[in-house]
């Protein structure tokens, strides 16, 4: 189930089937999984996904990216409440995997017995099972709604605005988190970069090479960001009752570390980010536009070279047409 546009559809039928798509998923891995917090896991990726989608194509939806959006935030929130317990489990295991022979063992585990315990408490409570089940219902409403969406137009011109705009912001978010560093901004601009990745992810096939490292890139960043604001919510947390978990001393040990390491986070993402928003806006849409209309034109054989390629086959060669777009691109 590739989360990126087919050639031979047009935008409306690729955005409908991929969310349609998403839907389907999300409501049977929350029907069948029998490890709840993988299936919230992943049913929470599938609405990110659809949410991507709805803001690629939110000056054609109008209202309705208003109300869709309203519903599909409801399901995430609804959901994250108790995937958050896990996020910040892992963390925590990934700063004591790091920092191990500079941390007291007897400590840390007076911490993460608490962790596991609220984790634990998130996901097998009544409340939790009936989370789900509200989940399952909405996304087979959301179904229903998708083919009546007032999706109109075709070509780049039916994309270029949301991605254009999509990607402005995340450059403002940048700039603004370079300048305050705030547990805030820096959450803001990790929401920003995450709507460039699924973007990206969606226009894979416009240069499949080029797109997928662009998308690493992208999933990097987002990662950095995602463990920097799991270590804020795992610090307030701690920081809002430290008796729970071991005592002052043994939390204000264990949040020097996290201190350090988060640190090293936001610098990598950064850095990173200086490169990933390197182009102005114009010039980013316009290089898209540029394989847009070069993947149109594309033969059929070239599309099926292509997906072999993706599919592990042999690589292909670059278009000639391309060189015009690859700086950029």
């Amino acid at each position: 189930m590739p989360y990126r546009f087919k050639a031979g559809e047009t935008v409306p039928e690729n955005i409908q089937r991929i969310v349609l798509e998403e839907l389907e998923s999300g409501a049977d891995v929350l029907t069948n999984s029998n490890n709840r917090d993988e299936a919230i896991h992943e049913a929470r990726k599938s609405v990110k996904k659809i949410r991507g989608a709805l803001r690629l194509m939110r000056p054609e939806l109008g209202e309705t990216y208003a109300t869709e959006t309203k519903h599909f935030r409801g399901i995430g929130h609804q959901l994250s409440d108790i995937r958050d317990a896990a996020a910040v489990l892992e963390i925590f295991d990934g700063v004591v995997g790091k920092y191990t022979a500079t941390l007291n063992r007897r400590a840390i585990l007076a911490i993460r017995r608490t962790l596991e315990d609220e984790k634990k408490q998130k996901e097998q409570g009544t409340e939790a099972a009936k989370v789900v089940r509200g989940a399952i219902g909405l996304f087979r409403s959301a179904a229903k709604r998708v083919e009546e969406w007032p999706l109109k137009r075709d070509g780049f011109a039916a994309i270029s605005p949301g991605l254009k705009l999509t990607y402005q912001t995340g450059r403002k978010a940048l700039k603004l988190v370079s300048k305050d560093p705030s547990d805030t901004n820096f959450h803001y601009f990790r929401r920003r970069a995450k709507d460039h990745w699924y973007h990206i992810r969606l226009l894979e096939s416009l240069w499949t090479e080029v797109m997928q490292a662009h998308e690493a890139s992208l999933k990097d960043l987002e990662q950095w960001l995602g463990d920097d604001h799991n270590l804020v919510v795992l610090r307030e947390k701690l920081e809002e009752a430290p008796d729970r978990y071991g005592g002052s001393e043994t939390v204000k040990a264990f949040l020097s570390i996290t201190g350090r390491h988060q640190a090293e986070l936001r610098e990598q993402a950064l850095s990173l980010g200086q490169r990933v928003y390197q182009q102005k806006p114009k010039l980013f849409t316009t290089a898209m536009e540029e394989l847009w209309d070069i993947w149109q034109d594309q033969p059929d054989s070239m599309k099926d070279s292509q997906k072999q390629q993706r599919d592990g086959g042999k690589k292909q060669a670059r278009p000639p047409q391309r060189k015009r777009a690859a700086s950029a691109a």
